[in-house]
């Protein structure tokens, strides 16, 4: 019951915190459409909500456990669909990737956990988290690095949002060994990807009322990869003249991410860097635990944790941080439009203290969410129109 209290108390204080003009979900992009009252009705399974859900590896499973506990306190209409695809775990295979497939493209919306790929080499290139991702073309990720009220860290009240294209350049899986000794890794870089990413980048700009995009590349090295990438998001700027623009090298921008996080908005760039930076941001605003993620394509949206972790070495010891996947779940929710808004309305504003009760302990890179939160126990979930 502590356990389960103290998850309650976090994600109440953390849903109050994130109000509905301060979250930041791509629920009004061009791109991904959050359900309309009627899609929704259509959508829904004997009153609720069908999602599916992959648990993944590591605390994956415990997280999601997390997830499912608060969403059962609080009512709230989805019914999750639980699938298991883990090559760690020796369950991963074509029968069960394509069960997960069906799945997704039948419920267009998914919550999932880190996916782990082994660094072995067992014959096959591409992991099936890629191959889950190409195969629904979830080209944009989406990481939005806001720092919470009541957890102070260097850098304070930061909110900066990372666009990340994933479906092509140095995450390709196309590698040989052209001589022995030698290997060839490839890094594909397409006009029509590189456009569609910087106009995701523009319009999330737009609509989301936010003043400027930066582009992230090594074009000074990589003259015609990267040359491209960059040429693509200059010409894509042009159409929105009101969204002022700027270019940053890869290398400069980590500099400057961990110097003056202050001078970025949007940052849109190619795989391998957004990887790199979702992860260099997390630890700004207070770790892995805490930054939720969201992968779309034109069909299918799925919430994740923003810096894609296993914490295999965390398993069964009760200290994996829930912040971050409670995030996503909340984005979701409001993605589908199923009445957390409502439900949110009901949860009484936290202080600094308050929120900093809930998530009990340091954040760098973990925190107990079953132990303390005893001066909160009192502070239930309720669902849409009830009071605790």
């Amino acid at each position: 019951m502590a356990a389960l209290s103290g998850v309650r108390c976090l994600t109440r204080a953390l849903v109050a915190a994130r109000s509905p003009g301060a979250w930041r979900s791509l629920s009004t992009s061009s791109v991904v459409h959050a359900a309309s009252p009627n899609q929704a009705e259509d959508l829904r399974v004997e009153g609720a909500f069908p999602v599916t859900m992959l648990p993944g590896d590591g605390v994956g499973p415990e997280l999601m456990h997390a997830v499912k506990e608060v969403f059962k306190a609080a009512a709230v209409p989805v019914e999750f669909q639980e699938h298991h695809l883990s090559e760690v775990q020796n369950m991963a295979s074509e029968e069960k990737l394509e069960q997960v497939l069906s799945s997704m493209k039948e419920n267009k919306v998914a919550i999932i956990g880190k996916i782990h790929t082994p660094m072995e080499y067992k014959g096959e290139l591409a992991s099936y988290d890629m191959r889950l991702r190409r195969k629904l073309d979830l080209f944009a990720n989406v990481v939005h690095v806001k720092s919470l009220p009541g957890y102070k860290t260097r850098h304070n009240n930061l909110d900066l949002v990372i666009i990340r294209e994933q479906t092509e350049g140095e995450y390709s899986s196309l590698e040989h060994e052209s001589a022995r000794g030698v290997i060839e890794c490839l890094k594909i870089v397409t006009r029509t990807k590189s456009q569609r990413i910087a106009k995701f980048a523009f319009d999330y700009a737009t609509k989301k009322g936010r003043s400027k995009v930066t582009a992230v590349h090594k074009a000074n090295i990589m003259k015609l990869g990267d040359g491209l990438f960059l040429q693509c998001c200059e010409e894509v700027a042009e159409l929105y003249p009101k969204i002022k623009f700027e270019t940053m090298i890869i290398d400069n921008c980590c500099m400057q991410l961990v110097q003056n996080p202050y001078q970025f908005d949007v940052l849109v760039m190619p795989n391998l860097y957004g990887n790199i930076i979702d992860n260099l941001a997390a630890g700004l605003v207070g770790g892995a635990g805490v930054v939720p993620g969201e992968s779309y394509s034109a069909e299918y949206a799925v919430f994740e944790t923003g810096a894609r972790h296993p914490f295999a070495q965390a398993v069964g010891r009760n200290i994996a941080n829930p912040t971050a996947m409670l995030l996503s779940a909340s984005n979701m929710l409001r993605h589908l439009k199923c009445g957390l808004e409502t439900w949110a309305a009901t949860a009484p504003q936290p202080t600094s203290s308050s929120l900093s009760s809930a998530i009990c302990t340091p954040m760098g890179a973990r925190a107990l969410y079953s132990q303390p939160h005893k001066d909160h126990t009192s502070l239930q979930c309720s669902g849409p129109g009830k009071s605790p």
